[in-house]
């Protein structure tokens, strides 16, 4: 577990947050960009949650030549299933985990926290949530892939065999390729996920409409509780 919490931008959206949702950015960004996001879920007043939206750690990128940005894992490879560093993945993991574990000692029960995430930042929301140990609210992800699809059915943890997901994809994506999408989508299918889809005529970045349908994606599992 990692020693210290990742710096980030957080949102409460009314008093005494009762439901968290911890939100990662795509690589080479930060949690800024991500947090502008907030008005545009369209949320109900009757809804208070708090918004993370932390910053990934700076790391060297070997698909961008070495450069130091901001990523949750090192991309390796340009296919989908040597594009993750593995080692990166479990680190970020971990750091996804001290989240929400701090959002349970501030009184959020882990049924009511979400994680979300774009592109990079979609596919560790997407691992670290089957894996987790209590069981989460939902994972959102856009425009991305799942790490280790193959392996998705044997190593998720029970608490979340049965957490809802949110998947959205730019069908002109020349960056993360919709067809990693929607093989990341059947795996989870196939394993017994119940998975919203949803496709977009973009490429690899996000649209209103799809922020719109994550956050009518948000409002349906917080209410259902």
């Amino acid at each position: 577990m990692p020693s210290e919490l990742l710096e980030a931008i957080t949102i409460e959206t009314g008093a005494d947050p009762d439901a968290s949702v911890i939100w990662m950015h795509g690589l080479g960004d930060d949690g800024k960009g991500w947090s502008e996001v907030v008005p545009a879920l369209n949320l109900p007043q009757s809804l208070a949650v708090r918004f993370i939206f932390p910053h990934a750690p700076v790391i060297a990128v070997t698909i961008n030549n070495g450069m130091r940005m901001r990523a949750w894992y090192d991309i390796r490879q340009a296919n989908l299933s040597e594009r993750a560093d593995l080692e990166g993945v479990l680190t970020s993991q971990a750091h996804v985990d001290a989240l929400i574990a701090r959002e349970v000692s501030r009184g959020i029960a882990a049924r009511r926290v979400i994680l979300a995430g774009f592109s990079q930042g979609g596919a560790i929301a997407l691992y670290a949530g089957v894996r987790y140990a209590e069981r989460l609210g939902g994972v959102i992800g856009l425009s991305t892939y799942l790490v280790g699809f193959d392996r998705v059915a044997a190593e998720a943890l029970a608490a979340n065999r049965d957490v809802p997901i949110f998947m959205a994809h730019g069908t002109l994506d020349g960056v993360v390729q919709l067809a990693w999408a929607e093989r990341s989508r059947d795996a989870l299918r196939a394993a017994g996920w119940d998975v919203e889809w949803h496709t977009y005529p973009i490429e690899h970045s996000a649209v209103i409409d799809e922020i719109v349908a994550a956050g009518k994606f948000i409002q349906k599992v917080l209410t259902k509780q």
